[in-house]
């Protein structure tokens, strides 16, 4: 049976290290028979993402901070003058200051706002903007990262699901103004899981410990879960969605008060 990304170039934004959904995504999509392009942030996540790279056998390792229009335009502009068609564009990047995920959310400064929006946000737009032309005339995939925390209230989680709010909003408008060339924007809504900068979540310990009493599956999430529903996006399989946020999240997110409360 043939992989599912055979001959396939898939770009990654945001493997971190190894406990980052896009770590996971990166290894689902080798898999599968894709060429991996992974970012890094700053020659701090230089030598990180390199390795980790390495590993992964990633064909090229490009830096890329989503905050600087000069590094993802560098970034299109190597890609195209290497002859790369970009078929998939998974966007797993997201950051907040850790004073607004730990106090309360009216006290959230204009700045830290506007950090949390540029870069967890406005960075799709940024980078669908710059590479969407790099993708075939027969189209092409892109893929980010959000959580319920969007459309319902976490404690301490703050700024940041105003971030993924809007993040689902611009999936929508994306699609819209990307469909005519055939390329599809969808989001995957993944449950809790034990990443870096979940853990930075102030007490994020009690929503993994309470989403096993009440999600319908009665656990966690699995990153290698939320990896193969990015490898099916990204596919052939995936080919006639756009515009939806794919929950990937036990079940979670059905769950109401009373039933909650019946599952204890």
């Amino acid at each position: 049976m043939p992989s599912l990304l055979d001959g396939k170039t898939a770009v990654i934004l945001g493997v971190a290290n190894k406990w980052s959904l896009a770590y996971a995504i990166a290894q689902a999509f080798r898999r599968e028979g894709a060429r991996l392009v992974l970012t890094y942030a700053g020659e701090r996540q230089k030598l990180t993402v390199e390795e980790l790279g390495a590993e992964l056998e990633a064909d090229r390792i490009l830096p890329c901070d989503v905050q600087k229009d000069e590094e993802i335009t560098a970034l299109a502009e190597n890609l195209k003058q290497g002859g790369v068609k970009v078929d998939t564009l998974v966007h797993s990047v997201a950051f907040a200051n850790r004073d607004d995920l730990s106090r309360p959310f009216v006290e959230t400064s204009r700045a830290g706002y506007a950090l949390a929006q540029d870069v967890s946000a406005y960075s799709l737009i940024a980078v669908s903007r710059a590479l969407a032309p790099l993708m075939p005339s027969t189209g092409g995939s892109i893929i980010t990262l959000t959580y319920l925390g969007s459309t319902r209230v976490f404690q301490n989680y703050n700024v940041m699901g105003i971030a993924k709010a809007a993040l689902e909003a611009i999936v929508r408008y994306l699609a819209s103004d990307l469909g005519p060339s055939s390329i599809r924007v969808n989001a995957i809504s993944a449950g809790a899981v034990k990443t870096t900068s979940f853990r930075g979540v102030r007490d994020s310990g009690r929503i993994l410990e309470g989403v096993p009493r009440l999600a319908p599956f009665r656990r966690n999430t699995d990153p290698a879960e939320v990896a193969d529903s990015a490898v099916f996006l990204a596919s052939d399989l995936g080919r006639g969605l756009t515009g939806n946020i794919l929950y990937v999240d036990a079940g979670f997110h059905i769950m109401g008060l009373a039933a909650a409360e019946d599952a204890k």
